[in-house]
């Protein structure tokens, strides 16, 4: 044993629901169960909330729990989005520039870290908490109730958390996990007073 924590934990067991619900949510999705899908996407959704925090607060934080809850983020983000499509298309037909904003927040900066560092990141900085958090509450919002103002506010939201993330791509000069924000990293970079 080298001293690593378990693969098979409870962060990535939760991380790992994500995986398994995405082709549910497809099935139901394609099905027309828009409810069945709203419910389960809400467990999902919960299950990316506590990932993290049960991580640390059992002191299982690792590369590979974050590297896993990134890509459970983009396939819960592209299930998300096919399936809208498939349960209100004239809504997503209208909402489709904030859409495509909201896959474009998932990609680019995917993109960035692997044309960069050859790998996925996963910085999970607080601008794309934030982002994650009213994206998914705006979609109730706009899918439930029609009301759609939220969720391009939201879109907005993760697109500015996308350009946070791709920034700190281009500071770091290697990977990282768990940033709280491209400030920080720029603190970093940024000669102290005592060293001048």
């Amino acid at each position: 044993m080298n001293g690593e924590p378990s693969k098979l934990n409870l962060p990535n067991f939760l991380t790992g629901f994500r995986f398994v619900a995405a082709p549910v949510l497809l099935w139901l999705a394609w099905n027309g169960y828009g409810i069945a899908f709203m419910g389960l996407l809400a467990v999902a959704f919960l299950t990316d909330m506590l990932d993290g925090m049960v991580a640390r607060m059992t002191g299982q934080v690792t590369q590979f729990g974050a590297t896993l809850d990134s890509w459970a983020d983009v396939i819960t983000y592209l299930t998300i989005a096919l399936c809208c499509w498939w349960l209100w298309p004239e809504i997503v037909r209208r909402e489709l520039f904030y859409v495509g904003l909201i896959i474009a927040s998932c990609l680019l900066p995917a993109l960035a870290g692997i044309l960069k560092f050859g790998r996925f990141t996963s910085y999970h900085t607080w601008g794309v908490k934030i982002a994650a958090a009213s994206m998914g509450l705006t979609l109730y919002i706009l899918f439930l109730y029609g009301l759609a103002w939220p969720f391009r506010i939201a879109a907005v939201i993760c697109i500015l958390a996308a350009i946070e993330e791709i920034v700190i791509t281009w500071l770091l000069p290697e990977p990282e996990s768990n940033l709280r924000s491209a400030w920080d990293v720029l603190k970093r970079s940024m000669p102290s007073r005592h060293q001048r």
